[in-house]
């Protein structure tokens, strides 16, 4: 008795361990972690955390807030991160479409920002909590692919107007297009140059990088690859130290020639709750429900992109290196970051492609190499926030284009069409409608491509074939938005026409069934016993057939094939 409450009580021990190690991943890699994990882990996460401060501070600019606030935003996913996620590739921080989210939705009001990603990472905590991940299956690849080429366009165009040193350029896209153009006379010629010099560095660097090949024989040519590798890498942080020692040379010896970034707040963000009301200009106090509901959609758009965007992220890796994660598991860690973020000044964060590819690359063993990355972050708002006072913004407009331009996939556009073409509608409206506000381009495509699947099952395909008996193949399940369709086909085909035919359904393809489809079959069993023909099932799956034999349908027949059926008709037939 004593050995068997014993062991009742290992069993529990062993099912609340394994309980805490899905809730908390860390536990199931922490017990092996060796010193070999760790030299890898601190040299990912320098490298990542090298090219985060510069994108950081680039993305900032691009939600249209201080460029600190870039930095706020990209340390405490590191350390989230590494207690909650289930991929060891994945790192969460400020990232391109996000930041453009943010702006669209926040119009570069810093407590805005803050207080979203507090109800982002609430929206998101509670999906995760609730297991609602399957949602993000009903947004299509066009519209996400829609959403990404004309958020790169969207993007890439604004910092146009940096690399241009112009000021006095609206934000709205249509509006930001004619100003540039328009303002191009008053360019400044010092942040064009090097702007151009900065893109065609940081382009020069990329293409390096992607033309390394691994075969060498030589252990010279192998340390030059290094060596080349580390500083492509490293492009961004490079390029931004490089740009802001020229500018600092120009600006000791007083000539302005450079846009820089000017002052910033030092030191690290105080921890503290988000802000939940706000106040104008002018001194009157906005409420915390006026401000959600200035949030509008933006609300629902900005947490289903970011979860997206990151477990998308988190799957491509785990494929490519091999190992599964948990999606309910991710939507948690990325809601927990962004609720916490809000408490160091965030605004809301997902996963970055280009930081994990790196992460990847670099060899990061566990998601420890996170915290490495977050560390230095601290260390640049600690130490390092006067010396961004000189950046320029050409150099950051240059990291930002250069970010961006791998999402404009157009060669998606000729496979869409070679597949389906049907395809191209949902992506288009997004890419159009994002144009005009980005929130609204995902909810029209989303709504686009929810309509192409509600009519998929309205209208299934009913291949009808001639055997002497009419046979209807199905080719999925039967819905009650089919219904109607299914009985216009069979009226039409075998009821209507003279003399009246019998009809086998082949039913081999459906998996599903419910109340309306079986009221609808009850009515035509009747109106085929009254025409004296013959409705027969065949092919029926078992489920699909208890089913049918609990709803007690009068006249109702069916056999294991469609063979079968034709032949017992065939001998109904003769017989009569």
């Amino acid at each position: 008795m004593q050995r068997r409450l014993m062991r009742r009580q290992s069993a529990r021990c062993c099912c609340s361990y394994s309980t805490l190690k899905a809730w908390l991943p860390i536990l199931s890699w922490l017990p092996k972690y060796n010193l070999k994990w760790l030299k890898m882990d601190v040299l990912a996460g320098l490298t990542v955390g090298l090219t985060t401060v510069p994108q950081a501070l680039a993305y900032a600019e691009v939600a249209g807030l201080p460029v600190q606030f870039g930095l706020y935003s990209a340390f405490m996913g590191g350390f989230i991160y590494t207690f909650l996620g289930t991929s060891k590739d994945v790192t969460l921080g400020p990232t391109a479409i996000m930041s453009l989210l943010c702006s669209s939705v926040v119009g570069g009001q810093p407590h805005r920002a803050v207080l979203l990603s507090l109800l982002c990472g609430l929206i998101q905590a509670v999906m995760a909590l609730l297991r609602l991940g399957f949602l993000l299956d009903f947004i299509s690849f066009p519209v996400i692919k829609g959403f990404t080429c004309a958020a790169a366009v969207t993007i890439g165009f604004g910092q146009v107007k940096n690399i241009l040193g112009i000021q006095g350029v609206p934000q709205q896209f249509f509006l930001e297009v004619y100003y540039t153009f328009h303002k191009i006379p008053e360019a400044r010629i010092g942040d064009v140059v090097l702007g151009l010099i900065c893109l065609a560095l940081l382009v020069t660097l990329m293409f390096m990088k992607s033309s390394l090949t691994s075969d060498s024989d030589s252990t010279c040519s192998m340390y030059a690859r290094k060596v080349v590798w580390a500083v492509a890498t490293m492009r961004n942080a490079a390029v931004v130290i490089a740009a802001s020692l020229i500018a600092f040379s120009w600006e000791a010896y007083g000539n302005h020639v450079f846009t820089i970034t000017g002052k910033t707040t030092r030191g690290l963000p105080p921890f503290r709750p988000p802000p939940t009301s706000d106040t104008t200009a002018n001194g009157t106090v906005v409420s915390f429900g006026e401000i959600v509901k200035d949030f509008g959609g933006g609300l629902a758009v900005i947490p289903f992109m970011g979860l997206l965007e990151s477990i998308a992220i988190a799957k491509a890796f785990a494929s490519q290196n091999d190992y599964r994660i948990d999606a309910n598991q991710e939507l948690l860690a990325i809601g927990v970051t962004n609720i916490m973020g809000s408490f160091v000044s965030a605004y809301p964060v997902t996963g970055s492609f280009g930081r994990t590819a790196v992460n990847s690359q670099t060899g990061v063993c566990t998601p420890a190499g996170g915290v490495v990355t977050s560390v230095i972050v601290l260390l640049s708002l600690a130490f390092l926030m006067p010396a961004f006072y000189y950046i320029p913004k050409a150099s950051l407009a240059a990291v930002i284009i250069c970010a961006v331009a791998p999402m404009v996939d157009y060669r998606v556009v000729a496979k869409m069409w070679r597949i389906r073409k049907l395809d191209l509608l949902p992506f288009f409206v997004t890419f159009l409608m994002s144009f005009w506000a980005v929130q609204y381009g995902i909810v029209g495509g989303i709504a686009v491509s929810g309509a192409l699947l509600l009519y998929s099952m309205a209208r299934p395909q009913i291949e009808v074939t001639d055997h002497g008996v009419l046979v209807m193949e199905l080719s999925s399940g039967l819905s009650f938005p089919a219904t109607e369709y299914l009985s216009h086909i069979i009226h039409t085909r075998a009821l209507q026409v003279s003399p009246p035919r019998s009809v086998v359904l082949d039913c081999s393809h459906v998996s599903v069934i419910d109340y309306t489809v079986i009221s609808e079959l009850r009515d035509l069993l009747r109106q085929f016993k009254l025409r004296e023909v013959h409705l027969i099932f065949a092919g029926l799956q078992p489920s699909i057939l208890k089913v049918l034999l609990a709803a007690d349908l009068e006249g109702f027949r069916h056999n294991h094939s469609v063979d079968e059926a034709l032949q017992m008709e065939s001998r109904n037939l003769l017989d009569d």
